[in-house]
């Protein structure tokens, strides 16, 4: 006889708690980043409990591909707004989020109180050179899941020389990267390996209806993403840091497509080069950390927000400030993917139909191997060297290269394509490596 439960028939659905009870289990377990995370609720959610059909899954998946923002917590939030509303929502995207947050901030904390001593710096020489052989290596993933066609290698070529050599904004990059695609899959869909996709049959919901809870829905969360801005404007002033983070990352949570990868050298950029919140290598330190964290990788965003913040309390202690400075940036950060998903949800199956909007998000996930191809050579140059002449893409100093990096930047990638070791592995082996080396 066979005990295996018919993976087409739905269990019933689930109580509030049984809810909670497993999103806090998922919330502890999401390492990974987004293809381990979107693995690891599938066989949590689809697969051991049957509170979501297959297909119903694969189509929220690719609704989140669409949107900006972490797809894996947007997906999370999805699955409990199916089983229980606005509420369930909640609860799934933020115990999918607070564990990896709680966990960054105690590590920024004790990065900003231990970052003077010498033994670490030399555990994050080693994280850095990790770090390197790891956007490497998303950027082939990507690459290969991404570039099927001439018009997509070209898309992710001219996006890198845009930004590499024109220092292209990264909004700008992606705003003509999606218009190229939507016009494209108007004339030439081949160009992007479209297809026609089916017509959908069946009823559906009243467009009128929609619309107006959608708009409810835009208006409240809206002013929910807003609310903490209103705050500080109102209590510490537009000249403060908090509100320089919080209208940053702000913005940044508009245009983040293509995952953390894809907006960390814009956010670097901004964060290092015009705001002077940290250094270069210190951003590279913030992408380690979060490579060790569950949830999604987007939370490198709290430790840039929190070093703002420690560094330049104005009346505060640098401690408090820090506090409030990563929560304002995880609040602005992940408020907005509720927004998103409370509000399209409803309208799945209409975007899905919307083959231009498919051909723009085609187009712009080419474009974004090119923006984490721009990512990898901003790190190699200020990891591998510290000098360069002529801005952050000049030619570096042959003189400046450290040796010790270089050695755990070719270990890192061995034992990443070569003994298919975690990235988690890897990272503590390549601390250790900075370590040891640097006691030579």
């Amino acid at each position: 006889m066979n005990d295996t439960p018919d993976s087409t028939t739905l269990a019933d659905k689930p109580s509030l708690g049984e809810l909670i009870r497993t999103f806090t289990r998922i919330g502890f377990l999401s390492f990974g980043g987004p293809a381990g995370q979107i693995a690891l609720m599938q066989h949590e959610i689809v697969d051991q409990r049957r509170w979501v059909d297959q297909g119903a899954y694969l189509r929220a998946l690719n609704l989140c591909h669409l949107l900006p923002g972490p797809e894996a917590q947007q997906l999370a939030t999805w699955i409990g707004w199916r089983l229980h509303g606005t509420r369930g929502g909640l609860v799934a995207g933020l115990l999918f989020v607070i564990p990896g947050a709680l966990v960054m901030l105690a590590l920024s904390l004790v990065y900003a109180m231990a970052s003077g001593m010498g033994w670490f710096a030399a555990l994050f020489l080693g994280i850095k050179a990790a770090v390197l052989a790891i956007v490497i290596q998303a950027l082939l993933r990507v690459g290969k899941r991404a570039l099927g066609t001439q018009f997509k290698l070209a898309l992710a070529v001219l996006a890198f020389l845009a930004l590499a050599l024109l220092h292209a904004p990264f909004p700008l990059v992606i705003l003509i990267a999606g218009l190229a695609g939507a016009l494209a899959g108007n004339w030439h869909p081949e160009w992007l390996g479209a297809h026609a996709s089916p017509a959908s049959g069946g009823a559906q919901v009243s467009k009128k209806r929609l619309a107006v809870q959608t708009l409810v829905t835009v208006l409240v969360w809206l002013a929910i993403w807003g609310l903490p801005m209103a705050v500080i404007a109102l209590t510490l002033g537009r000249d403060s840091v908090l509100w320089d983070i919080g209208s940053f990352f702000s913005k940044l949570a508009v245009v983040t497509f293509g995952g953390a990868y894809a907006v960390l050298a814009y956010m670097a950029q901004q964060a290092v080069e015009h705001y002077h919140w940290l250094s270069a290598g210190e951003m590279a330190d913030g992408l380690g950390l979060a490579e060790t964290t569950p949830g999604p990788l987007i939370m490198v965003t709290q430790f840039t927000g929190f070093l703002a913040a420690w560094r330049d309390p104005g009346a505060l202690s640098p401690l408090a400030s820090g506090l409030l400075g990563a929560g304002l940036t995880t609040w602005v950060t992940f408020a907005p993917c509720f927004l998103w998903i409370f509000a399209c949800a409803p309208w799945m199956e209409r975007l899905e139909r919307a083959k231009a909007l498919q051909a723009a998000l085609a187009a712009v996930t080419a474009a974004v191997v090119g923006v984490i191809a721009n990512l990898a050579l901003w790190f190699a140059l200020h990891v591998f060297f510290s000098r360069a002449e002529g801005g952050p893409y000049g030619l570096p100093d042959p003189s400046s290269l450290d040796w010790r990096a270089a050695v755990i930047a070719i270990l890192a990638a061995v034992l990443l394509f070569r003994l298919k070791r975690s990235v988690i592995e890897v990272l503590g082996i390549a601390a250790l490596a900075g370590l040891g080396l640097s006691a030579l």
